[in-house]
């Protein structure tokens, strides 16, 4: 994820050779409205139309969390009336490189879609003060620079109470891209999550090390599957199609999802997904930047606000203890009342 929990557009895999086609597809850049790169001095830099560019660190074709940043772009052109673009960005150069023109051309609004965006933003900003910068898993500020954070450890709590309740042979399974914070956050509510139902549940967490090596990803899934693990939470992005694969390979092995609804990317082991409502959140900040009431903040948004949430897969929910349906929906209810907040490592303790 690069979350936090923030890239619409993950495609199903059956084959190896699928998990080529992604990564073709990793190369490419998504298109709004407009041309992914925008072109210094062109007409509509001059227009003054409400502009919104996206910047993602993965392809859109995902179905995951790039796919949710970008059907939240596609939603505030629907909804707004916006003109938008995107952009694909490999490599922090890139980054800064593309805040830049964005910023050149006048852009209204752009979002950097992950954590890792924050150090661009915080150099750029500065020179363009007429264009608001927000970068989504961002808790950073200035005059244009604001941060979009999704409680995603509320819908991991969630999914670990399915898991540890799920699991036939007392281990479950987390697997992320990369180790940054808010996938460690999600990974600790996980298992706090699991062991609130299961105190003696065996937790195996690995990384990646990148966010869309899908063959990588499935090599570590089977590891897990072959330590015992029987349910897995993904939290990769593009890689994590392969941990579907490996899940369908494997008798009684099962998947959680994330970031958005994969349930149909492997409706036979996918027991439900962490989703972020990147659509409902993208809009939020939009219309305030469109109507000029946007002031740069840290905006926080989980279950209470109905952005993140724990979307179980019809086809599989027959298959869930009645009591962790049960658990869920107590614990839902506790989140959105605000009396309860997922456990967070404690070193990170603290939300904004």
């Amino acid at each position: 994820m690069t979350y936090a929990g923030t890239s619409v557009f993950r495609a199903r895999l059956s084959t190896i050779a699928a998990f080529s086609a992604v990564l073709i597809l990793a190369g490419c850049r998504g298109a709004g409205d407009e041309s992914s790169t925008p072109a210094k001095g062109s007409a509509t830099a001059a227009s003054g139309a409400f502009r919104v560019a996206l910047l993602t660190p993965g392809p859109v074709s995902d179905q995951a969390w790039n796919a949710g940043a970008f059907a939240g772009l596609n939603e505030i052109r629907d909804s707004l009336g916006a003109r938008v673009s995107h952009i694909q960005t490999k490599t922090p150069a890139e980054f800064d490189e593309n805040f830049r023109l964005y910023g050149e051309q006048g852009y209204s609004l752009v979002f950097g879609h992950g954590f890792e965006y924050q150090d661009a933003a915080e150099r750029v900003a500065p020179a363009f003060p007429k264009t608001q910068y927000v970068t989504t898993s961002g808790t950073r500020t200035g005059a244009n620079l604001g941060g979009l954070e999704f409680a995603f450890e509320d819908g991991a709590y969630l999914a670990g109470i399915i898991a540890g309740t799920a699991t036939k042979t007392g281990t479950i399974g987390a697997i992320g891209g990369q180790e940054i914070p808010p996938v460690r956050r999600s990974f600790y509510a996980f298992e706090q999550g699991a062991r609130s139902v299961n105190p003696s549940v065996k937790v195996i967490t690995s990384y990646v090390g990148n966010w869309d090596d899908a063959s990588a990803a499935k090599e570590q899934a089977l590891a897990q599957i072959g330590r015992g693990a029987d349910v897995i939470f993904q939290n990769a992005d593009a890689a994590g199609l392969g941990i579907f694969q490996a899940a369908r390979e494997s008798k009684g092995a099962r998947v959680i999802g994330a970031n958005s609804n994969q349930n149909a990317v492997a409706p036979e082991v996918v027991l439900g997904s962490v989703v972020i409502d990147l659509p409902r959140a993208f809009v939020l900040v939009g219309r305030e930047v469109q109507t000029g009431t946007y002031k740069p903040r840290v905006i926080s948004l989980g279950t209470a606000a109905n952005v993140v949430r724990l979307e179980l897969n019809p086809a599989l929910r027959g298959t869930i203890p009645a009591q962790a349906l049960l658990a869920v929906d107590s614990v839902t209810k506790l989140f959105v009342a605000g009396t309860f907040k997922a456990p967070l490592p404690p070193a990170t303790a603290t939300r904004p």
